[in-house]
């Protein structure tokens, strides 16, 4: 089965898709993570790479991840890739992913392709409150991606809120479930991990 988990930034997305792994094992489930499949953006000059809307759907490659997707239903292992956030740019190394009874997709935008949409069995949408949000993105781009405060800021006003807007939350009337509160309820998750198991 298909589950596909989607979100704005920062809302939960990666946790749940993580604790749904974590319940059913490493052998029955697996993730794919939208973020993979951003276009490579290395012919760009250095200088245009902070204008880049990584929050618009023009921003994926959407023939690749629905190709792998088709290739992980159909019982086939496929070499994902490894996008570098540093230098914008698709690495020459991939991941080898196998096929698992549960294919978990997850991503802001996953819900944004009707033929992706169609092909998950349950559609799940983790809700957070905005500021919330605001603050994971901060310290995870802090963090992990090396960027500076104020080029957070400036990004997250001009591109992340407005397609948030525009894309993300109008895509929560596509959920079968929403989840309040992010990736920290309980009993949501339950549900979910509960209902995954009767489907298998």
């Amino acid at each position: 089965m298909i589950l596909g988990i989607t979100g704005g930034t920062g809302s939960g997305k990666t946790t749940i898709a993580e604790e749904v792994v974590g319940a059913l094992g490493p052998e029955n489930a697996v993730i794919i993570h939208q973020d993979s499949y951003y276009l490579d953006r290395s012919v760009l000059p250095t200088d245009e790479h902070d204008r880049i809307n990584f929050d618009h759907p023009s921003a994926f490659d959407w023939r690749l991840l629905k190709k792998h997707i088709r290739s992980l239903r159909a019982g086939r292992a496929i070499q994902k890739p490894i996008y570098n956030f540093h230098t914008h740019s698709r690495m020459p190394e991939t991941t080898k992913v196998e096929p698992r009874p549960v294919l978990i997709v997850e991503g802001i935008l996953v819900f944004d392709d009707p033929e992706l949409r169609d092909m998950m069995d349950m559609k799940v949408y983790v809700d957070a409150d905005a500021d919330v949000r605001f603050i994971r993105r901060l310290d995870r781009d802090v963090r992990e991606r090396g960027r500076s405060l104020e080029s957070i800021v400036d990004q997250y006003m001009s591109t992340v809120r407005p397609m948030h807007l525009q894309f993300v939350e109008p895509s929560k009337r596509y959920a079968d479930i929403i989840i309040p509160e992010g990736g920290h309820n309980r009993v949501a998750l339950d549900t979910i991990i509960a209902r995954i198991r009767t489907m298998l």
